[in-house]
C-alpha cells in the first residue's frame, strides 16, 4: 500500500469522542494511526470548564501538549506547572500527570502522543461528541 506524502486534517469537520461518560474533556480526532499509517495520534483535547484528565502515565510513550486556548495547571511528578496560550508541556515516559482545566472558559491543546501506545484506539472506543461553535471557533483559529 503507497501512503499520500501529505495529509490534511480540517480541524472543524474532524470526528471527536468522549472516553468514558463520566470524563470532563474530549479529543477532536486529526491524525489516527489506524487510518494514516504512522506511529502518532494528533488530537485536540478540549477540556471544559473546571475538567481535568484522570491520573495517567505512559509506559513508552512521550506526550506532547501545546496550548491552542484557555488556561490550566499540569500536575506531574509532585510539581504544579501552570498553562496558557503558547506553553508547551512534554511528558516523558511514566510521568504520572493529569491537566486541569482552572480558566473561565475551555481549554484546547494540540496533543500528541508518541507512538500512539492505543490511545487512538481508547479515544475511537469512546463515545462521539458533537462540536460546539466554541469549539468549531477555536479549531478554525477564530477564538
Amino acid at each position: 500500500m503507497t501512503l499520500p506524502a501529505a495529509l490534511l486534517a480540517r480541524a472543524t469537520a474532524v470526528s471527536a469522542f468522549r472516553i468514558a461518560p463520566a470524563d470532563t474533556n474530549y479529543f477532536a480526532l486529526l491524525f489516527d494511526p489506524e487510518t494514516e499509517g504512522f506511529a502518532n495520534v494528533c488530537v485536540v483535547e478540549i477540556f471544559t470548564v473546571g475538567g481535568s484528565t484522570p491520573p495517567n502515565s505512559h509506559s513508552v510513550a512521550h506526550e506532547f501538549f501545546y496550548v491552542l486556548h484557555g488556561e490550566g495547571i499540569a500536575h506531574c511528578q509532585g510539581k504544579a506547572l501552570p498553562l496558557a496560550r503558547g506553553d508547551a508541556l512534554l511528558l516523558r515516559p511514566g510521568a504520572e500527570h493529569v491537566v486541569e482545566n482552572t480558566g473561565t472558559t475551555k481549554l484546547y491543546t494540540l496533543t500528541v502522543m508518541t507512538p500512539n501506545e492505543g490511545f487512538a484506539e481508547l479515544i475511537r472506543g469512546g463515545e462521539p461528541v458533537e462540536l460546539d461553535d466554541e469549539d468549531r471557533a477555536v479549531l478554525s483559529g477564530a477564538g
